[in-house]
């Protein structure tokens, strides 16, 4: 039975490792597979145990809970954040981890990141948290904008939005279907200094009220077999969702709004369906957009899977829309 709740404690811990100069970088799940290997194949005795805090909170390695002092292991045990390392009798394990972007701290869940409810944090986070803030350097919020990351997960979108944005965002909302995630949401602004924040669970938009001056969002876009909730996109080679956010969201933006969605392009045949797809509901619904590719090539493990066996390449792609005006040629 916990006796700390989740986001109460993840506070707790993020502002103890800021203290502590506490800083990592999340990489993807195939390198963190490689760096762990590594030391394994190097380290002598004990190939698997953490030295610090960045092996600990960072590289999600097995500890001594002497490595820790006794009030923050008792924060984490408090709010279920432990687990018995499996194969290395009296370690444990954090179900945390904490990422850095700029200089706030964000949790999210441990690698690796196999529950069905997981909270996933890794490299396309950091393009996206890079294309919302080029976005409105280019074009400030005025005073006053509502901002949405819908399906915000560990929530560094919509929180990179209302920094950026400073005076000029009225309210920021972060909504997901995941209940866990809006745990970690919730810490997450806190750690960044964020008061004036509503968090909704809801299906996309279903159990949101009003308009937004500025919508974001980084959907799961991949064809998962297990469909966990952070990681499967849905059919189109995981690209529904990506045009339900876009065709749900349009009705959404208060007059002059912006959409602005970070996503995954499988391209076939050196076609992108999925760029097909949006620029002909875009265009009908009469609206101005933007698109390019931020990186061509990501999660190239995927190709070896049956749903992706015709599928060449995926892309990072970039989407920025806005309705009421002319649409792009």
């Amino acid at each position: 039975m916990n006796d700390l709740p989740l986001s109460d404690a993840l506070v707790l811990l993020g502002r103890w490792l800021k203290a502590s100069g506490y800083g990592f970088t999340t990489v993807t799940p195939l390198t963190h597979e490689r760096v762990n290997a590594r030391r394994a194949r190097n380290a002598r005795g004990d190939t698997q145990s953490a030295g610090n805090l960045r092996d600990i909170f960072g590289w999600s390695r097995p500890f001594a809970a002497d490595l820790l002092p006794a009030e923050v292991f008792g924060w984490l045990r408090g709010a279920d954040l432990l687990e018995a390392a499996a194969q290395n009798a009296g370690l444990w394990r954090s179900k945390v981890r904490f990422s850095t972007v700029d200089e706030n701290l964000y949790a999210h869940s441990a690698y690796p990141t196999l529950e069905a409810d997981a909270v996933f944090f890794g490299p396309d986070t950091y393009r996206f948290v890079g294309l919302i803030q080029a976005e409105l350097a280019s074009r400030p919020l005025a005073a006053g904008a509502r901002i949405l990351d819908i399906g915000c997960g560990a929530g560094p979108g919509g929180i990179a939005a209302a920094l950026t944005a400073k005076a000029g965002a009225r309210e920021l909302v972060l909504a997901d279907i995941n209940p866990r995630a809006l745990g970690f949401a919730r810490a997450n602004a806190a750690l960044a200094g964020l008061n004036d924040v509503v968090f909704q669970q809801s299906d996309l938009y279903a159990s949101l009220a009003g308009r937004f001056d500025l919508i974001v969002a980084n959907p799961p876009y991949l064809v998962d077999a297990g469909e966990r909730t952070y990681r499967h996109g849905g059919g189109l080679l995981g690209s529904a969702l990506s045009l339900r956010i876009v065709r749900e969201g349009l009705p959404r933006l208060a007059p002059g709004g912006r959409l602005v969605l970070y996503t995954g392009a499988p391209i076939v045949d050196g076609i992108d369906p999925f760029r097909d797809a949006v620029g002909a509901l875009l265009q009908q619904a009469g609206a101005a957009f933007s698109y390019r590719e931020l990186d061509p090539d990501v999660f190239g493990e995927e190709l070896d899977t049956p749903a992706y066996a015709n599928v060449e390449r995926i892309a990072a792609a970039a989407l920025v829309a806005e309705p009421g005006r002319r649409p792009a040629p």
